[in-house]
């Protein structure tokens, strides 16, 4: 029994980032938060790299033998081996790119070996040129025995373990904001979307075909999850293009890594930049946009985008809140006849007073689908309330996904999942909840049901939970978009009979005190019996 637990805490992925975080703490030269977090991620990019182009090696020496070649044979090694090409998304790494000969340089010569990867890997692959800064090892200078011990404990990091389906490059990349990130804010674009939060969104506009675009893609864990769900419910990730910004450098560096080991054909841009000042798919319109923009950024702003084009049919944004920016950006960007976006924001963008000019238009020109405020605490680095926004080019009806959907224009649906919070995640420093799949299952479908055809809006809704409401209805609520103000919450309280239950407690304390004369009456009666007076 010992051994089997000794052997879970081997493949423990926390266990091991944590001791990572202790040498790097420990380690002399080990610099800022936001270095020790680049040649974590890089080390790990290394390795998961390395281990897939090890995976296709061996694949491909499998197939070779299949059909009766000799892998070890001259000139079948220099056909297939010297310059292996793979269908997958596996590169082909050269001699000193590879995990192999990393894991086995001695300890002394290990920060040059690293960056000698690095160079080689750039110079090698254009896709891979830009995911990392070259000289990331030797300008930082580890001791020998401290980078070797950051090696071996990456070492035991395997995809097959634990990045198959999952995304292990954001799941690196959260921990090390919980653990080293004391001044990280989501501003500085350090901050990471939960992957149960992703699923939903994903979940709800079903982004399984056309392009997917996120103007703020931080590590690319939008992208990942998407993926992932595209292959299980479609199967082929080629049908989708991936388009996103992302304004800081080293984020760019690492979304860029995290498409590249999952071999997911993508445009970032060339550059890191403002999606605001800079847009770098300007002129592009995608099928799907989905997006967790930075809440309540402030500092967005440019005299520059006083006229812009995004806001010329509603209002320019405030200065001090990027919230309606991202909003009427994502828009801008949306396909004109059939474009879907899911997106959060911050739950004060629902009733915002100086924002209420943008949101009165969106609501009058029918762009706003549905609102679903999410439970607290589903963030590690923050507990703020937070809404998914839906908004929709098309809610005239028609085929969607296999799906017959009805005429939804001049309705929105609000959905309240802010009681969902029975499913809590253990072993985290700060109290932190999750959405299951059952959850994320009952949500879209509550969505979904709300689009089908035989649904009838005006009768769609269940206390506590969900409504759908006519534009007619928010106009006299003042154009809010929050949905406690639509959704029926019922007062228990009124559901007590305050008559009926006086009359039972009064029954029930007059029978009490009818037992109670009896057994009184009955002892009287005994003591008469043996001659005992009673006064």
């Amino acid at each position: 029994m010992a051994k089997k637990k000794t052997a879970e805490k081997a493949l423990n992925i926390d266990n091991i980032l944590f001791n990572c975080r202790d040498i790097l703490r420990a380690a002399r030269n080990s610099g800022s938060f936001f270095e020790k977090r680049d040649m974590m991620l890089t080390l790990v990019f290394l390795r998961f790299i390395g281990e897939k182009y090890e995976d296709g090696i061996k694949s491909l020496r499998q197939t070779l033998m299949e059909q009766g070649l000799d892998p070890e044979d001259g000139n079948i090694k220099a056909a297939f081996f010297d310059d292996a090409t793979f269908t997958d998304g596996t590169y082909n790494l050269p001699f000193e790119a590879r995990w192999s000969t990393i894991i086995n340089t001695p300890a002394p010569g290990l920060n040059v070996a690293l960056d000698t990867a690095l160079h080689s890997i750039a110079t090698s692959s254009k896709d891979l040129k830009g995911c990392f800064i070259e000289g990331t090892f030797t300008a930082r200078n580890l001791g020998a025995n401290d980078i070797k011990k950051l090696v071996d404990e990456v070492n035991k990091i395997s995809h097959k373990a634990f990045g198959e389906e999952k995304d292990l490059i954001g799941r690196v990349y959260e921990y090390f904001l919980k653990e080293f990130a004391v001044n990280a804010t989501k501003e500085e674009g350090e901050f990471y979307t939960p992957h149960d939060v992703v699923q939903l969104i994903a979940a709800m506009i079903e982004p399984y075909d056309g392009t997917l675009y996120d103007p703020c893609c931080g590590s690319g864990g939008m992208f990942i999850q998407s993926a992932a769900l595209v292959k299980s419910k479609q199967g082929d990730i080629n049908k989708v293009n991936i388009y996103g910004q992302e304004k800081d450098a080293a984020t760019y560096r690492l979304a860029k890594m995290n498409l590249a080991l999952r071999g997911l054909s993508h445009n970032l841009g060339e550059i890191n930049d403002s999606s605001f000042t800079h847009d770098l798919h300007k002129g592009l319109y995608f099928n799907y946009i989905m997006a967790n923009p930075p809440f309540n950024l402030k500092g967005w702003y440019d005299e520059n985008l006083k006229s812009d084009v995004r806001w010329s049919d509603f209002a320019t944004p405030p200065e001090s809140n990027a919230n309606y920016a991202w909003i009427l950006h994502m828009l801008s960007h949306l396909k004109k006849a059939d474009g879907v976006a899911g997106f959060l924001l911050a739950n004060g963008a629902l009733n915002d007073s100086d924002t209420l000019e943008i949101r009165k238009k969106l609501i009058q020109k029918d762009k706003v689908e549905a609102i679903i405020v999410l439970p607290r605490e589903l963030f590690i680095t923050t507990d703020i309330s937070v809404t998914l926004w839906i908004l929709n080019q098309n809610k005239k009806g028609g085929n969607y996904h296999g799906r017959i959907l009805r005429n939804r224009e001049n309705e929105i649906l609000f959905v309240d999942l802010r009681t969902w919070t029975e499913n809590p995640v253990k072993g985290e420093n700060k109290k932190k909840v999750r959405l299951v799949t059952g959850q994320i299952e009952k949500a879209a479908n509550i969505y979904h049901t709300w689009q089908s055809e035989e649904t009838d809006g005006t009768k769609y809704k269940v206390p506590e939970l969900y409504r759908s409401v006519a534009i007619e209805e928010i106009e006299t609520k003042g154009w809010a978009l929050t949905p406690s103000k639509y959704i029926e919450f019922i007062d228990h309280d009124l559901e007590i009979d305050y008559e009926g239950e006086m009359a039972r407690i009064q029954a029930e304390m007059k029978e009490i005190l009818e037992v109670e004369k009896k057994s009184q009456q009955m002892l009287e009666d005994a003591f008469r019996g043996i001659g005992y007076g009673i006064d």
